[in-house]
């Protein structure tokens, strides 16, 4: 008879409390409708029929803000997707405070998306995504503390544009190229000519350098195998200089 009385009360009332809560979680011990203990890691024992568990998740979750259409400060329509990062630190509250963290969470997250970009230019958006991650973060972190929730990043993933402001965009990109191309070559012909005067200064305060300068063009002419080889005034005159130069000195 003891026996089966040990069995009854095994059967009946041990094994339909034990509840098994992994690492990852924390167990909410609820009794009659009344919250009494939270339950760690591990095997745990809740009074039958009077006592349920539900388990609350403390791994960090991966929230997909979808696309949300918004029209920025200078009225341009941006299609602007978002991931959003979260973690429920308080499982009490989590689960008191609000219905549905996630959807909570979500609705909360595309709301801000919208509210926070639509409050920069396009090229604010485009260049300071790591402002516009902050100010998301730190707004949705106020809305879901009071839930026992920390969103610990917030991150712009994509930033879809009208086709035609990407053609506008795509111009304005090639003109500042452009533009660039044509300074850089403006300053390489500064460059070039100052250079050039330099050199003119050396010719002239040293006129025998023009004549070596004279063999050097010559012997690049020679290199290419060519029948005809011109021989600048310049060097003709030179020559006749130091033919007079020669007379004279046999004279």
């Amino acid at each position: 008879m003891i026996y089966l009385i040990i069995l009854a009360v095994l059967i009946f009332v041990v094994l339909p409390g034990l509840r098994v809560v992994q690492q990852y979680e924390k167990g909410v011990v609820f009794r009659l409708g009344k919250i009494v203990r939270t339950a760690e890691p591990g095997l745990n024992w809740v009074i039958p029929y009077l006592e349920w568990m539900r388990k609350v998740d403390f791994r960090t979750i991966t929230l997909p803000i979808p696309p949300q259409k918004i029209i920025t400060k200078d009225n341009i329509s941006v299609d602007v997707s978002a991931v959003a990062y979260y973690r429920i630190v308080d499982p009490i509250k989590s689960i008191v405070s609000i219905e549905n963290v996630m959807s909570a969470i979500n609705q909360i997250a595309q709301t801000t998306v919208r509210n926070i970009v639509g409050r920069f230019l396009l090229d604010e958006i485009l260049s300071e995504r790591d402002r516009i991650n902050a100010e998301i973060r730190t707004v949705l972190d106020t809305h879901t503390e009071p839930w026992g929730v920390v969103v610990s990043v917030v991150e712009i993933k994509d930033i879809e544009l009208p086709e035609n402001m990407q053609r506008a965009m795509a111009k304005q990109a090639e003109a500042e190229r452009e533009k660039r191309a044509k300074i850089i070559a403006a300053e390489g012909e500064l460059l070039a000519s100052q250079k050039l005067g330099e050199a003119a200064d050396v010719i002239a305060a040293h006129p025998i350098a023009l004549q070596l300068r004279n063999l050097q063009t010559m012997a690049e002419i020679s290199i290419e195998k060519n029948s005809t080889i011109i021989f600048p005034a310049q060097f003709m005159s030179s020559i006749d200089e130091i033919k007079k130069f020669l007379s004279k000195e046999k004279s």
